[in-house]
């Protein structure tokens, strides 16, 4: 297992301190095994990234976007295809998405969980 960088750790406290309420919506709809009995971590370190919520049995990241991300596209597709490199699956939703059609974006992860695992 490869040692996590000290400032990536912080960071990934930070933003778990901080976490918009859309993330703090999902989390408590993913977290304790509450979604098809799947583990999922929030503001996970993978490689030199931080994952909103990943689960890393079913290789699936998911990312809940504010506006801000409007103005990162490139960083966003090379953080992306990064996780796809190392065999995730990303999965984005919208800030509003989540807090307006929560039930529906649940459904559709856990469509994805269901899905035979990708090899």
């Amino acid at each position: 297992m490869h040692k996590i960088h000290p400032t990536l750790l912080a960071n990934a406290r930070t933003l778990r301190r901080e976490s918009t309420d859309a993330e703090h919506w999902l989390w408590q709809h993913l977290r304790g095994r509450r979604l098809l009995g799947y583990k999922f971590r929030r503001q996970a370190p993978i490689g030199p990234y931080i994952a909103d919520f990943v689960c890393k049995e079913r290789r699936v990241v998911v990312e809940v976007d504010g506006s801000q991300h409007q103005e990162q596209r490139d960083y966003d597709q090379h953080r992306t295809a990064f996780l796809n490199s190392q065999g995730y699956q990303v999965l984005r939703y919208w800030n509003n998405e989540v807090l307006q059609q929560g039930e529906a974006v649940l459904a559709s992860i856990a469509q994805v969980l269901q899905q035979p695992q990708r090899r």
